[in-house]
């Protein structure tokens, strides 16, 4: 690892001036002790770039963004196994953070030289380590529907459909009602399926997004006619473009428009 026959200890606090004491503790271990101060992808990059043998992460501010770093680490094979040391922070989110992750160690300040050398001892790799899901793995296990924010009691505009419509968007809120018609509705999804017709029937569509949130749809896979490119370029062509993108199950993604403004 970092240095030879001294561990070293990665240390994540989202505040410099508040800091000091956790760094203090897990000095007096005698270990190797680095600091990374920020938040994001900075933290990620300098994860990826100096090897450690334990990260500890302090909990007492921002635990959310904590968590997301620790999941980060087991969802990274080169990481997962190193030991995890949460200190501090609210009792509440600490125990929803446990939940998560499980086989992390868990303490107070006061006693983070003895968690420390807890956690050197019993480093992971005899047992697999708990990997939860990634964030964007949990966004993807939302139903479909609410994805693409159809609400309870709400209609729905529906262009072209295939023919497993609506059972590819899984779990539907109560008292939706699914329309062909052109009345407004808080929700448009308009299956493309070929580029001709989509060419034809675009300009049209245009003028319909004022009153509504419509999402394109198009089915995955390589050597489709019509891919995420094509739909974000023609759409565009007619002063709409995007900002939202999503999956809607394994066969389709789609991606919502708004006018451009002038």
């Amino acid at each position: 690892m970092a240095a030879a026959n001294m561990p070293a200890i990665r240390v994540i606090h989202w505040k410099a001036a508040e800091a000091e004491p956790l760094l203090e503790a897990c000095r007096r271990t005698g270990f190797q002790v680095d600091y990374i101060e920020g938040r994001g992808p900075s933290v990620a990059q300098t994860l990826r770039a100096i090897p450690f043998d334990v990260l500890v992460i302090d909990l007492s501010r921002l635990p959310a963004h904590g968590r997301e770093v620790a999941i980060w680490i087991r969802n990274t094979k080169a990481t997962r196994a190193i030991p995890i040391l949460f200190v501090g922070g609210d009792p509440a989110k600490v125990s929803a953070i446990r939940e998560q992750l499980p086989d992390a160690d868990y303490c107070e300040i006061k006693q983070v030289a003895a968690a420390l050398k807890r956690a050197l001892r019993r480093r992971p790799g005899s047992a697999e380590p708990v990997i939860p899901l990634s964030i964007m793995d949990r966004v993807g296990v939302k139903p479909a529907a609410q994805k693409l924010g159809i609400a309870s009691g709400s209609s729905v505009r529906v262009v072209d459909p295939p023919r497993d419509f609506p059972a590819l968007l899984g779990e539907i809120p109560d008292g939706v009602e699914f329309v062909e018609d052109e009345e407004a509705a808080p929700v448009t999804l308009w299956f493309v399926h070929d580029l001709n017709s989509f060419l034809s029937s675009l300009r049209g569509m245009r003028a319909a997004v004022s009153r509504t949130k419509l999402w394109l749809i198009w089915r995955k896979g390589a050597g489709q006619e019509i891919t995420q490119n094509t739909v974000r370029e023609t759409a565009r062509e007619v002063g709409l473009v995007d900002y939202k993108i999503c999956s809607v199950n394994d066969r389709w993604s789609g991606m919502l428009f708004a006018r451009k403004k002038a």
